[in-house]
């Protein structure tokens, strides 16, 4: 009966994860490597930990007040998880499960010195790592105090830090045991942690070890720098020497002790390049066996290399499978369409299905695979020019792996570089606002009978509709026409921006002149919200509903007030044009406003609060008062100069162009969402009637699928459950991820970085996109639903996509983490005349929500003032 509760390390492997914790079972796996040594030991297991919890009746009632608690009270959480703790201490470990421990410790000697590790069941594994979250003491010597450490592990389970890890992960305590690991201590010459992967990097080729001397424990506690050791193809690359002053060392009779190390032995590295080079050998072997790139904890005894740990590195990147051992380099789609979030399987296989070029998934985001068009001159010459003007960061990114001569291979330019850049499909549209009409009218008229045709569809026969569906989709967003009105609008862009610095030293002329743009349905939606507001403004019963809505059928409630039927028609109308957007919307299992509406409630809300009537004709014929007397000053300036007249008319002709063409550039998306709403509606019908049919637990498990797996299920009336979880699983550890703009087959992450000279120290660099300096409050708003705002505030958020919109008519200036110049958010910045800086790395992390700052729209930088 006693064997329950210890196992021999050497009889555990990955099935047993529920027994000996995730330290414990990846021992048990390494010691089965061959040519790895794993320091001998045993495993006691969870069940000891329960029959020791169950003797102690008043901890249930301590974790079901812990389970109340609100993570952010750090003050509670500290004294309870205290009380929990020292329960566990006190509870004296009853005799023959104290006897089974002993007994395995006389087969490993009952004096020798031992290491006592914590094992949760939910560490170490690959979607969490729980590093350091739990307990290890080193160096306990005779059965007494191995005993008592054993009793300190099974505590450990409820530090203040372990509590708060699992609560942020929505981990539950009761969930989650403790195993503890006893190994023969190992008393080392120098020990330290290898990383089989680049950790800051994400490069899977180059392998770090960090070494120090004496026992580990110097490294982890930050007592002393270790010496980083970099390799590649089994060489040193890079090496930085620590003079180490201090290690830690074990003492005679248990416990370990500082000693300082004389100076002749300071400046010595810990391990020779030879032992560096074989020990990555080794770590290569363990790589291999596990299957992913490890953090590996070892400890050099003689001359042989000791495993005492290995875990799998959660924070890097994943790299998009090719099958082959070719270089490739990739740019992020997320990027580029302003949504850097993880997507769901369905998500990504439809936006996969419908857009214009070839993507690969990885981490729950797409990518571009951009080798062949990097690797001819004209090709590269193009991409880098397209890639540069929206967002220098990518440009520069590619630039740095370009300039690693041997990564991209180079090809003759006769190859699929694409089109020369500067080529065009056809001669030059000319400025004329009717052809931005038709193609309106035409995206209309294939969205309705798209409606139309799907209405009869179900079963298979949906599925086969909508792959023909897609194809219409894709020659919509294709269209020639199209096409040619965007790169209209965004040359006409660059051409006023180049040409008015030079002859007017103007910076970002084009920026005001394209204030209230006709036809952008973006910013038209913003300033329709306004228009909600007045409708409900003149009601305070229905003011004081919407205060206090929280689910999504507040409209029906609605007509019982006085006022509501105006309100809820003011609100179905907006809905009924804009209803299909959504933060995130490129994800098609992102929730819309038609579903759930209570998001826009906030907004609509700050605008009853902030405006007066009539605001949104108002703000728009302000922007193009604006816009227009600005014109006329810019050409004034002009014709006073040499060759004035030309210049003057070459201007205006310009101004009139970018004025017809550039709000048509928020359309095609406009048209993209309008599509994917009726997709999902059809979808999500087909998801009912499995969850009907008893197929499916729940209508949401099929975003966990993609396109083809769910034909596939809806043929077969049959899913498996297992795929589901497991994808459930990855979708949140991917959540965690912030993904690479630019990523190589090697895994190493590009972040590019802004070359620039003229911002003050201190400052945080970005894209200038919309000019105007503003000075406010920073509000840091990472959910669209939290936002709180007042007149003068400046939004700072990692993206904004077109649903961002309606919250830009009430700040004062933007700042984003990602973006480039004809993104959506610089797009409708620009309209609104907000000063807006984005693609300012981390900017959410490095302004605090509350902070004065000033945004530098026209030098793109961004001043932190208190």
């Amino acid at each position: 009966m006693a064997e329950h509760y210890v196992r021999d390390l050497q009889e555990i492997d990955e099935t047993q994860v529920a027994v000996v914790g995730g330290k414990g079972a990846h021992l048990g796996r390494l010691s089965r490597i061959e040519g790895v040594r794993v320091p001998a030991g045993f495993c006691v297991t969870t069940e000891a930990f329960r029959r020791i919890m169950a003797q102690a009746p008043s901890i249930d009632d301590l974790l079901d007040r812990l389970s109340r608690v609100h993570p952010d009270d750090r003050e509670a959480v500290r004294t309870l998880s205290a009380q929990i703790r020292r329960t566990i201490e006190g509870i004296a470990i009853p005799g023959d499960l104290a006897a089974a421990i002993t007994r395995a410790l006389s087969r490993h000697g009952e004096q020798a010195a031992y290491a006592v590790r914590s094992s949760a069941t939910a560490e170490d594994l690959p979607t969490a790592s729980f590093a350091g979250q739990q307990d290890t003491y080193l160096n306990v010597v005779g059965p007494e105090a191995v005993l008592r450490h054993v009793s300190r592990c099974w505590a450990s389970l409820f530090t203040e830090r372990a509590v708060t890890y699992r609560r942020r992960g929505g981990i539950d305590h009761r969930t989650v045991h403790m195993a503890v690991v006893v190994q023969r201590m190992v008393l080392p010459r120098a020990a330290g942690i290898l990383f089989t992967a680049d950790p800051v990097t994400g490069n899977r080729k180059v392998a770090t070890v960090d070494a120090g001397l004496g026992l580990g424990e110097a490294l982890v506690s930050g007592l002393v720098n270790p010496d980083v050791f970099k390799v590649r193809d089994g060489e040193v690359v890079a090496r930085t020497i620590a003079a180490q002053q201090r290690a830690v060392h074990a003492l005679p009779g248990g416990g370990t002790h500082e000693v300082a190390i004389d100076a002749p032995r300071q400046e010595q590295p810990a391990l020779t390049d030879e032992q560096v080079v074989r020990l990555v050998r080794l770590g290569r072997r363990i790589e291999a066996y596990f299957g992913r790139p490890q953090d590996i904890e070892w400890c050099l005894d003689g001359d042989d290399f000791h495993i005492v740990q290995s875990r799998p590195i959660t924070t890097l990147f994943p790299i998009p499978e090719t099958g082959d051992q070719e270089n490739y380099v990739y740019v992020s789609v997320g990027h580029q369409q302003m949504m850097t979030d993880a997507m769901k399987p369905l998500g990504l296989s439809l936006w996969q299905l419908t857009a214009m070029a070839p993507m690969r998934e990885a981490g729950g985001r797409l990518f571009v695979d951009v080798t062949r068009r990097l690797a001819s001159p004209a090709g590269r010459a193009g991409l880098l020019d397209m890639v540069g003007r929206g967002d220098p960061l990518v440009r520069d990114a590619l630039e740095t792996v370009l300039d690693r001569d041997d990564f991209v291979p180079s090809l003759p330019d006769a190859g699929p570089g694409g089109p020369p850049p500067g080529a065009r499909a056809s001669a030059p549209i000319e400025t004329d606002p009717a052809i931005v009409t038709e193609l309106i009218e035409r995206s209309q008229a294939s969205v309705a009978a798209l409606e139309r045709d799907i209405r009869t569809k179900t079963g298979p026969a949906l599925f086969d509709f909508l792959l023909e569906a897609f194809e219409e989709h894709k020659r919509v967003l294709g269209d020639p026409l199209s096409m040619q009105v965007i790169m209209a609008g965004m040359e006409a862009t660059w051409w006023l921006n180049d040409k008015l610095r030079e002859w007017l030293g103007e910076k970002n002329a084009a920026d005001t002149l394209t204030l209230s743009a006709p036809d952008n349905i973006t910013s038209e939606m913003g300033l329709a919200l306004l228009d909600v507001a007045d409708a409900i403004r003149p009601h305070p019963e229905v003011v004081a509903f919407l205060e206090g809505v929280e689910d999504d059928g507040f409209l029906d409630e609605l007509v019982k007030l006085p006022g509501g039927t105006e309100a809820r028609d003011a609100i179905e109308t907006y809905l009924d044009r804009y209803g299909m957007r959504c933060v995130a919307e490129i994800d098609i299992t992102r929730p819309r406003w038609r579903e759930r509406p209570s998001t826009l409630v906030p907004v609509i809300l700050d605008n009853v609060r902030h405006f007066a009537p009539g605001a949104a004709e108002r703000r728009f014929e302000e922007g193009r008062q604006k816009a227009l007397q600005r014109e006329q000053d810019v050409l004034a300036r002009l014709r006073a100069l040499p060759d004035g007249e030309r210049k003057a008319d070459e201007t205006k002709r310009m101004i009139d162009r970018v004025r017809t063409f550039i709000g048509y550039r928020e359309y095609p998306k406009y048209g993209i969402v309008s599509r994917y709403f009726v997709y999902k509606q059809a979808l999500m019908e087909e998801a009912e009637r499995l969850v009907r049919a008893g197929v499916l637990a729940e209508q949401e498990d099929v975003f966990y699928l993609t396109f083809q797996e769910l034909h596939d299920v809806v043929r077969s009336n049959q899913v498996d459950d297992r795929l589901i979880r497991e994808r459930k699983d990855a979708f949140r550890s991917y959540q965690a991820l912030t993904p690479p703009r630019v990523l190589t087959s090697d895994g190493e992450a590009v972040t590019g970085a802004y070359r620039r000279d003229d911002v003050p120290a201190g400052a945080l660099v970005g894209l200038p996109v919309s000019a105007g300096t503003v000075e406010g409050r920073a509000r840091v708003i990472l959910d669209m639903a939290e936002a709180d705002l007042e007149a003068g505030d400046i939004l700072v958020t990692t993206y904004t996509d077109p649903s961002w919109s309606p919250l830009f008519v009430s700040v004062a200036g933007l700042v984003t983490e990602v973006g480039g110049l004809m993104t959506h958010g610089a797009v409708i910045a620009r309209e609104y005349g907000l000063p807006a800086v984005v693609g300012v790395e981390q900017a959410t992390r490095l302004i605090r929500d509350g902070q004065r700052i000033r945004v530098h729209g026209t030098d793109g930088y961004v001043e932190i003032l208190s």
